[in-house]
């Protein structure tokens, strides 16, 4: 069997979760006999290869107006003439045609498609190759990925993302499978009536993580040390988390690993001067920060897809406070791996945050219950498995019991 997947990036040019996990993902396939290449995209050129730990590597030149992966931001303007092309990029739909001849695959796993478009899909479907959709976010219903808008939470597409979307529902129906990195991610696509013809299935990416050791332990009047980990953006929520802890009236210290555009990292530094004990502490590895902090808070205004950062750290025994939206609902368990806050109801964070600097024993139950609440996601050759299941049903055309 050999499998080709696309994906906007590929290691070592690793943006986010979907670069992690997808690596991990190719790799461990191979490593099950599975002849794998990918096709990615870089900042410009033509198309090239190469090899990376043992697996073949095209990267594309994209073919638009700008690279969206930099940290300035463009004008408006631009960036919408960016997403009227990326409607359907012929363009880029050039490389993958010449891939597909070159590699002559069985099968597609198509990923992230910003700057590809679906016009992949086309060039697929045209050879008769089947094709498998993982959804990792909500690049396929709006062109920003994520349905946040006006510093709101979507609840329906809106008309400019119809307009930008008006042939992709259509087209989706050329997918033979769909896989949805949580339940709630494939269900906003199945409210919509994409993938009509496909089968249905929710996986949820896993992280290698190693036992940590013992669960951490808390004493009554410590200082509780907060950390978070990603992307700096509005939409994740960090701007609530900063004024939350300026508020707060006990010992506390926050930890901020992650980077983002320089006039809102510059932003955000403004906001919290005079305030020592909130830290920006740039790039940070996940393993050198979760040793370093009490709880990781996931304040996140938008559904995170599934929301990988908050697994990472139930792996490493921190228990986690989220904002109860989207697939985080399906990895943080109030009362057994951490607790909720509402973005509706602002203070909500504040009165997490207190519950675990009051009453310690709470904190130490959850810390000691972290690792094993996830330990089923953490088991890589579960996804492995559940993958391999998806690929070899849909060359055989066999049925997939869907998990609609």
């Amino acid at each position: 069997m050999k499998i080709l997947y696309i994906n906007s990036l590929y290691a070592p040019d690793i943006r986010g979760g979907a670069e992690l996990s997808l690596k991990l993902l190719v790799e461990g396939m191979q490593s099950r006999g599975v002849d794998v290449a990918v096709l990615s995209m870089v900042e410009d050129g033509g198309l090239r290869s190469s090899t990376v730990d043992g697996v073949r590597v095209y990267r594309a030149g994209l073919k638009n107006r700008y690279w969206p992966y930099g940290t300035a931001q463009p004008p408006a303007y631009q960036r919408l003439l960016w997403h009227v092309k990326d409607r359907e990029n012929r363009d880029m739909a050039a490389y993958v045609q010449e891939v597909l001849e070159e590699e002559q695959p069985d099968l597609v796993s198509c990923h992230n498609l910003a700057g590809w478009s679906i016009a992949v899909w086309d060039e697929i479907h045209v050879r008769g190759i089947p094709i498998v959709q993982v959804l990792h976010d909500l690049y396929l219903l709006c062109p920003n990925s994520n349905m946040y808008k006006n510093d709101t939470a979507c609840k329906g597409i809106c008309m400019e993302c119809r307009l930008l979307r008006l042939h992709h529902q259509r087209k989706s129906a050329q997918v033979d499978a769909v896989v949805g990195i949580s339940q709630s991610i494939l269900q906003r696509f199945i409210d919509e009536n994409y993938f009509a013809n496909a089968t249905t299935q929710v996986i949820h990416n896993t992280r290698q993580i190693p036992n940590p050791g013992p669960a951490r332990t808390r004493v009554e009047g410590s200082p509780l040390r907060l950390g978070y980990l990603g992307t700096l953006s509005k939409i994740k929520g960090i701007e609530w988390l900063i004024e939350t802890v300026k508020q707060l009236d006990f010992p506390v210290h926050l930890r901020i690993a992650g980077k983002g555009k320089e006039t809102y990292q510059a932003y955000l530094a403004s906001i919290s001067e005079g305030y020592p004990n909130i830290e920006f502490m740039g790039y940070t590895k996940p393993s050198e920060l979760f040793p370093e902090i009490d709880v990781l808070v996931v304040p996140s205004l938008w559904e995170e897809p599934l929301g990988m950062v908050a697994i990472e750290a139930l792996g490493h025994h921190v228990p986690v406070v989220a904002n109860k939206a989207g697939g985080l609902k399906e990895t943080v368990k109030e009362g057994i791996n951490g607790l909720f806050c509402d973005a509706d109801r602002p203070g909500s964070l504040a009165g997490a945050l207190e519950r675990l600097f009051t009453n310690p024993t709470d904190y130490n139950r959850l810390s000691a219950q972290a690792r094993e609440s996830v330990a089923a996601i953490l088991d890589k050759d579960r996804m492995l498995d559940a993958y391999q299941q998806v690929l070899e049903a849909t060359l055989t055309k066999d049925t997939i019991k869907p998990h609609r």
